[in-house]
């Protein structure tokens, strides 16, 4: 049987990107795909965007009431494709800035034949980002580096948000005891999917900062990543 493939999109204040990415996905013809929005009720209307999308397109659209987190975000999200009556055997997660290419998804769901989990990787050889100052590059690199040697993993890019699963691993690393509110979310499900013996693989990607809207990287995202990474190596 086709394999059916759900693409979660997390947005805030997104209106001017979505369109491009959305059409960009489905102009990829990959069978048996569906796009979950997830936006946290944007002021920009990104909402109202999505749901004219969904006329043409196979698109979902879930609204929040009120901006909560990207890890919250997407939590809701798996949460809402798993508890479908037709689940998707393939869950791919990305941002809605156009950032990640839309291109290497068919990269990733040849790779996740022989994976469980799929990240998309800056920092392994043919990976690379894209208009970046260089303390923006820094600070990157160097929580990779943190959280790498502290939970004592083989993965070089534990911070990436382009993602694929198998629906099997998100039902078992229990979705309900996640606690990380921003980009940590990445770390901890990456790592709680090693943690429950599943294959871990990576395959190169670019990087490219978005063109419109504003970057919701921050200090706080920062400090974060770094208490959460000790929290989870003492649990």
């Amino acid at each position: 049987m086709q394999p059916k493939v759900a693409v979660v999109i997390p947005t805030y204040n997104e209106k001017e990107n979505l369109p491009v990415l959305v059409e960009k996905i489905f102009n990829l013809n990959v069978p048996g795909l569906e796009i979950l929005v997830v936006d946290d009720n944007s002021p920009d209307g990104t909402a109202m965007v999505a749901r004219e999308l969904s006329k043409k397109y196979s698109v979902q659209v879930m609204v929040r009431d009120q901006k909560r987190g990207l890890g919250t975000a997407y939590t809701a999200a798996f949460k809402l494709v798993l508890n479908q009556s037709d689940k998707p055997d393939f869950i791919i997660q990305m941002d809605a800035d156009l950032s990640h290419n839309p291109a290497e998804i068919p990269v990733f769901l040849n790779k996740i034949r022989n994976c469980d989990v799929v990240l998309g990787s800056r920092y392994i050889k043919g990976g690379g980002v894209v208009n970046w100052n260089f303390l923006r590059r820094l600070v990157s690199r160097l929580s990779n580096i943190y959280a790498r040697l502290v939970l004592g993993v083989p993965v070089r890019d534990l911070t990436g948000g382009f993602k694929c699963w198998r629906r099997e691993v998100l039902e078992k690393i229990d979705l309900e005891r996640l606690d990380s509110v921003g980009y940590n979310f990445q770390i901890e499900t990456t790592y709680k999917a090693l943690q429950a013996g599943f294959r871990v693989c990576e395959v190169p990607i670019i990087f490219t900062e978005r063109k419109f809207g504003s970057s919701k990287f921050n200090l706080g995202i920062i400090a974060e990543s770094f208490i959460k990474v000790l929290l989870l190596k003492l649990k």
